[in-house]
């Protein structure tokens, strides 16, 4: 059994055949797919893709990129959304500093971050984490703003062993997806040889991130069994044990998902 803990089935990417790939996801071993917000759109999207699939969960949230989407208005609306059926984290939030060189900009991406971390808590839902560029600003953040409170996950995790080590022991999970599959990803791949794998939940990221051998295409929930492989090899277990332990690692995440 496979859990996409992170994936972004309302993407433009899928318009043209979106029913005919996700009709096929439990022929691939696929139970359950978390689909996660970025802007206001794509949040009411997911909100509708949610009810129309009963094995697919959501999340509310905006990504850093996306904060221009936020106002006073529409976050009273998010926390009303966060209760909605099948909505079982906020997120994706964090910071992203890879295209921002205004300090002002990094400001209000860090108090937008804030405050939907104290959203989360309000609501007790767990946190979607994006980070880009940005690494000890978010650690940060999340020490003193959330840590030991509703719990979350690293989105497609790409730092060093000792700061996941730190995560770990602020009670967050690591999002593993189709990174670990290449052949540069030596620190990735030194993460999830030292970090218990009953800290790793597996995700696609879909549509982007696609494992080896489709790196370069279109991503999918049904090529976790790739990522699940490599991380077998660096562990030196069974497929099938890390498919067991990542799904229920992604139960014990998204409380909500049943």
């Amino acid at each position: 059994m496979i859990f996409d803990t992170h994936a972004h089935y309302d993407a433009a990417q899928y318009d043209e055949d979106r029913e005919e790939v996700l009709s096929h996801l439990r022929d691939e071993g696929v139970e359950r797919v978390v689909n996660i917000s970025n802007g206001w759109k794509d949040m009411l999207a997911t909100l509708e893709l949610i009810s129309r699939y009963p094995w697919m969960y959501g999340t509310v949230g905006i990504h850093p990129c996306e904060i221009r989407d936020l106002n006073e208005e529409r976050f009273r609306e998010m926390q009303i959304l966060c209760r909605r059926e099948k909505v079982v984290a906020v997120g994706e939030i964090g910071l992203d500093y890879y295209w921002v060189r205004d300090p002002e900009e990094k400001k209000k991406q860090r108090e937008w971050f804030v405050r939907q971390l104290m959203l989360a808590k309000e609501e007790e839902l767990p946190v979607v984490i994006h980070s880009r560029d940005a690494a000890r600003d978010t650690f940060e953040i999340m020490r003193d703003e959330h840590a030991g409170s509703t719990g979350g996950v690293i989105h497609c995790y790409s730092g060093s062993s000792e700061m996941a080590e730190e995560y770990i022991k602020l009670g967050y999970f690591l999002g593993i997806g189709g990174v670990v599959t290449f052949k540069n990803a030596k620190t990735l791949k030194k993460v999830v040889r030292e970090i218990p794998l009953s800290h790793l939940v597996l995700e696609t990221d879909a549509p982007y991130l696609s494992p080896v051998p489709y790196r370069g295409k279109r991503n999918s929930s049904a090529y976790l069994s790739y990522v699940a492989e490599e991380i077998a090899a660096i562990k030196g277990i069974s497929r099938r044990k890390v498919e067991e332990v990542t799904y229920n690692n992604a139960l014990r995440l998204y409380k909500g998902v049943s």
